[in-house]
This record gives structure tokens, sequence and C-alpha cells, in this order.
């Protein structure tokens, strides 16, 4: 029951169903490239991201000093009819504009 209802938490948001559609559109993304696309400071995104990922949805890399995030694979039949539904919403989503210089130092 708990995990289930932090998946629903993590929806009760509109920005976050916009980052989280963006993120299922455009695959693998920067938190800096969603701090260019959506017009947020990081620490704003972060949270959010940080929510999207307790509610099972993200999963987040490490590239040198950048954090990337994507759609957790595989996902559960449940959480991807989620995305699925989100894709029927009329939803203002802005368009990809990398954000940063995604050089990943080593």
């Amino acid at each position: 029951m708990d995990i289930f209802l932090q998946t629903i938490g993590s929806l009760n948001d509109e920005t976050r169903i916009r980052i989280l559609h963006f993120i299922d559109k455009h695959g693998e993304v920067c938190v800096c490239d969603l701090e260019n696309a959506f017009e947020m400071i990081q620490s704003r995104i972060s949270r959010h991201l940080k929510i999207l990922k307790e509610g099972g949805f993200l999963r987040v890399e490490r590239k040198g000093r950048w954090a990337y995030y994507s759609i957790r694979s595989p996902l559960d039949a449940f959480r991807q009819s989620i995305l699925e539904e989100i894709k029927h919403l009329q939803l203002d989503i802005p368009p990809f504009n990398q954000g940063c210089n995604n050089v990943i130092s080593q």
C-alpha cells in the first residue's frame, strides 16, 4: 500500500507530470536541460525529480559532474499504464533545448 501511495503521490503536481512526460518523450536528460526547458531553478527541478524517482518512475545516472534522468527500465505495468495515460493529456511541454555544456569530465 505504501508503494502505491508513494507512486500516486508523486503525480500530485502538474509540473511533475509535465517533467515526466518530457523525459518519456525525449529520453535521458540532464538536470540542466530540464532547468533550461522549464525555466526553473536547479533546486526546484531536483526536488521534483527526487519525488518522481521515489515514486518509481525515474532512474538517475551520474556522468562526470552531471546527473542524467530517464524512465526506469523495466517499468512495471502500473507505472507503464500511467505513462500511457499521460501521453493522452493535453500538456504544454517545452521544446528540448540543451541547457548546458554536457562535457563528461573523466
